[in-house]
């Protein structure tokens, strides 16, 4: 097993008691809490006559089902308003904060938590939502879980769960034109299967990662399921301890001194042990797209997609049926793929850094005549930022729907969803069939920027052949 690791530390310090089952008790420092998996949970402690323990760990706010065109009340989809009354009633009676619409900082759990300075290193952190692992970009322990875990949660602030491997994934070199951490991830995801992390937890680090921005780190963890793994992280430094420094929920002066040293001392260590690293060149790395339908799927845009004989022989039957489904060949490339739908968005690519790249690709272009393209900011706070920015009108003049925070496509939970056949160049972080609503439909992941590429050129396009302006004068292009 690991030593020395921040998993080991953070782990340790969390640790309540070992149970009969052989499983930890953790004391959990952070449950998040949205509409679609805890009106259960919370109907569970009431039959129970039983209170949340720790209301002033727990923040809740709506993003799966609200809708991004129109949020005013009461929704149009009965089942999405009985969800948001059932929260908002839950909540209320518990004393729980809550990103309310109506506050402006509602949106999806995972860019809420971290702007607001919920989100902080040497945390554990759970939530009814498998992108959990988001949260790890800072040095936290973050875990997706169920209904029934996130009833323990709320009934006794703890957790029962099996500590697992710490696996190193060391990215070395600079990332080239073009290439971002969402690249970073498919490649990952590419060479260890999306079954690979099973029974790990993935360490993040090397020049490539430590050279990204929050933002691109919170892209790279909120991926890890992806491929398998219970949780991944990147070890806090100074990019971490800027961004949270003056956020709403942290602490200034002395006392975040105080939180930096803490942080500083649950680092991995320099000799600490893991069960096993493996080596990513950045280097090396395109931009990535999914020729197929799960994220491991997937190759640089200027790469041939596989012979399904060519691949390992469990996953050939999947590269079949895979390949009929999107309607691709082996032997060519993704380049010149038709779409019909575009969408920015996601709690993997939807915060303000992303929209700005996205929209250095856009500025003074049209969308594309036969293509829907959708912007879907990932909170409030992002939305007020890209509008008082110009971003927003950037991507209204070039023909883009910008709409109101939310999950929007990335599940097809909402009105957002794909019709019949169509394909859609996404941002987000799954590609499985029927994922955005229709059994038909064709998901292909790329990062922000290919994503605009393919929204004014209406397919599959290499950004690193289209001029872009740069990212900060976007709006005075």
């Amino acid at each position: 097993m690991s030593e020395g690791t921040l998993y080991d530390a953070v782990w340790e310090r969390h640790r309540v008691d070992t149970l009969p089952t052989g499983q930890d008790q953790l004391f959990v420092g952070l449950h998040l809490v949205h509409e679609v998996t805890s009106p259960q949970a919370f109907g569970m402690l009431e039959e129970r006559d039983m209170e949340v323990a720790y209301p002033e760990l727990t923040h809740a706010t709506v993003d799966h089902i609200v809708p991004t065109a129109d949020q005013s009340r009461p929704f149009d989809d009965d089942a999405a308003e009985t969800m948001m009354t059932e929260l908002e009633a839950n909540v209320r009676e518990a004393g729980i904060d809550f990103s309310h619409p109506d506050t402006g900082d509602q949106g999806i759990v995972h860019v809420v938590g971290p702007e607001q300075g919920l989100t902080q290193p040497g945390k554990t952190i759970v939530c009814g939502d498998s992108h959990t692992s988001t949260h790890g970009a800072f040095g936290a322990l973050a875990f997706g879980i169920g209904t029934s875990q996130i009833r323990d949660v709320l009934a006794t602030g703890c957790i029962a769960m099996e500590k697992q491997d710490v696996r190193r994934i060391e990215v070395t070199g600079d990332l080239g034109d073009g290439v971002e951490a969402k690249d970073v991830i498919l490649q990952i995801i590419r060479k260890l299967g999306t079954d690979g992390g099973v029974g790990y937890v993935y360490e993040y680090g090397g020049p490539a990662v430590e050279s990204l921005g929050m933002e691109g780190r919170m892209s790279i963890c909120n991926m890890s399921v992806e491929g398998g793994a219970r949780a991944g992280y990147v070890n806090p430094d100074e990019t971490t301890y800027e961004f949270l420094e003056g956020r709403d929920r942290v602490p200034d002066g002395e006392d975040f001194e105080d939180l930096k040293a803490y942080w500083e001392s649950i680092r991995s260590a320099d000799d600490a042990t893991y069960d096993d690293v493996v080596e990513i060149d950045g280097d090396a790395l395109a931009p990535m797209v999914t020729w197929g339908t799960t994220p491991g799927q997937g190759v640089g845009v200027d790469e041939p997609i596989p012979a399904p004989e060519d691949l390992p022989a469990d996953k050939q039957d999947t590269a079949r049926r895979a390949q009929e489904h999107m309607d691709v060949e082996p032997g060519d490339t993704m380049q010149g793929y038709e779409v019909d739908v575009t969408f920015l968005g996601s709690c993997t690519n939807a915060r303000l850094p992303d929209l700005r790249r996205a929209a250095s690709v856009v500025a003074g272009r049209e969308v594309h005549e036969d293509v829907r393209a959708l912007v879907v900011p990932g909170s409030q706070r992002v939305q007020k930022a890209a509008e008082e920015e110009g971003l927003a009108d950037v991507f209204r003049d070039a023909g883009f729907e910008w709409r109101n925070a939310g999950c929007s496509m990335c599940l097809g939970m909402n009105e957002d969803q794909l019709e019949g056949d169509e394909a859609c160049a996404s941002s987000s972080n799954r590609n499985f069939v029927g994922r955005m609503g229709s059994k038909e439909g064709k998901t292909i992941l790329m990062n922000p920027q290919m994503v605009a590429a393919a929204a004014i050129h209406g397919e599959v396009t290499d950004v690193r052949d289209v001029d872009r302006v740069d990212p900060e004068e976007v709006t005075e292009a």
